[in-house]
């Protein structure tokens, strides 16, 4: 799957991250002792966050959209699904100017554990502060696959999935179609399910509409970010 030549092809600058090629090509991406692994690195303290494929930065103008086209009645719900040490969570709390109630959760304790640690002001860092007075932000630990702890169904207006799809597929069909069908299953009914990805339309587009039947979907070119293009699948109600 082309996530993994993604995940390898690391920029010199995060040498944090480099130490990890040699596990991930080798390692199955739905591991999740893999990824303890990697979480557990240690890095430069003026990195808190690392993300694969792209951070909030690049992305911002895509997702604040998002969160304002319904104008939802109520505190909008956020999942990140397998949020890992990434800053996608951090930069919607932090820099939203909208109110947002997010949740990352990630199968890793190792990562949930550093991304706590961070927002409560630990590692020498201070507390991170919200964007927007009412925006709330907190980790737990879930698994992608079964996520009843954490999530009711309908419970969530927006679900972002930066690459954990194409790592739990990594590890079988089984458990990628189980972990989209959680993913529809925490969705709200006007809810949008977000998938960042670098496979290609022709591939991943077929097998979301199989699957997502009643609801549409559709894809957005993103980047190229650091000389790679990526896309943003979303799946919305059809009505």
């Amino acid at each position: 799957m082309a996530v993994l030549r993604r995940l390898l092809r690391v920029p010199p600058l995060q040498a944090w991250a480099s130490a990890s090629e040699g596990s991930l090509a080798t390692s199955c991406l739905a591991d999740r002792c893999l990824w303890d692994r990697v979480h557990a690195q240690q890095r430069p303290s003026n990195v808190p966050t690392f993300d694969w494929f792209f951070g909030y930065e690049e992305v911002q103008g895509f997702l604040l959209p998002l969160l304002q086209e319904s104008r939802f009645a109520c505190l909008p719900r956020v999942l990140d699904v397998g949020c890992g040490t990434s800053g996608l969570c951090v930069g919607l709390y932090t820099q939203s100017p909208h109110p947002v109630d997010v949740l990352g959760v990630d199968f890793s304790p190792v990562a949930v554990a550093h991304m706590n640690s961070l927002l409560e002001g630990g590692q020498g860092q201070m507390p991170l502060s919200p964007g927007h007075p009412k925006s709330h932000l907190c980790f737990r630990q879930a698994n992608a696959l079964n996520l009843v702890r954490v999530a009711p169904s309908g419970s969530f207006q927006l679900l972002l999935d930066k690459g954990t799809w194409d790592a739990v597929a990594r590890g079988g069909p089984p458990g990628a179609h189980q972990m989209l069908l959680e993913c529809l299953r925490v969705l709200s009914p006007q809810g949008t399910l977000v998938q960042f990805s670098d496979e290609d339309p022709d591939v991943r587009l077929p097998y979301l509409e199989q699957t997502c039947q009643g609801r549409t979907v559709t894809v957005q070119q993103l980047g190229p970010f650091g000389g790679i293009t990526y896309f943003a699948y979303l799946v919305k109600d059809i009505h």
